[in-house]
């Protein structure tokens, strides 16, 4: 099962991607094997040499009890030493981000996220994407591929 940010291949050119684990608790690991997860307006912060995801909403587990999880925490990612200061330096330039893009369960069942660095789409290349996706659309709608 993969949860995917779609907004965010609308909104930023990715020049790389990686692949981080991620602390859960008991119940978030339930809500996002159920499926309950948004990706509005969420990004990583650095702090003190460690990266961490924030405005990810997982959403309470309905059937959890006292030791329910808070649905908007900050939550630590794990990437190598080296590709943390990749990312740290690259971070330090104008207009650079980073964004969570899916979210997704390894062969072992561990929770994966995949980060993009990103820079932000200006409105002018937005409106391309969606000439290339509409024309992309008649050719397979004509020809139908």
């Amino acid at each position: 099962m993969e949860l995917i940010n779609r907004k965010a291949n609308f909104e930023y050119f990715f020049e790389a991607s990686y692949t981080a684990g991620i602390i859960l608790s008991g119940t978030e690991i339930k809500s996002l094997r159920a499926g309950k997860v948004s990706f509005n307006d969420s990004f990583c912060v650095f702090h003190q040499n460690e990266i961490f995801i924030k405005n990810l909403h997982i959403s309470e587990y309905s059937f959890g009890t006292y030791t329910n999880h808070e649905p908007l925490q900050e939550r630590k990612l794990l990437l190598t030493k080296k590709e943390l200061k990749k990312l740290a330096t690259k971070i330090k330039e104008k207009g650079y981000s980073i964004i969570p893009i899916k979210i997704f369960f390894s062969d072992k069942g561990w929770a994966k996220i995949e980060i993009g660095l990103g820079k932000g789409k200006k409105h002018f290349d937005k409106r391309n994407v969606i000439k290339e996706r509409e024309s992309d659309r008649d050719i397979k709608r004509k020809y139908g591929i």
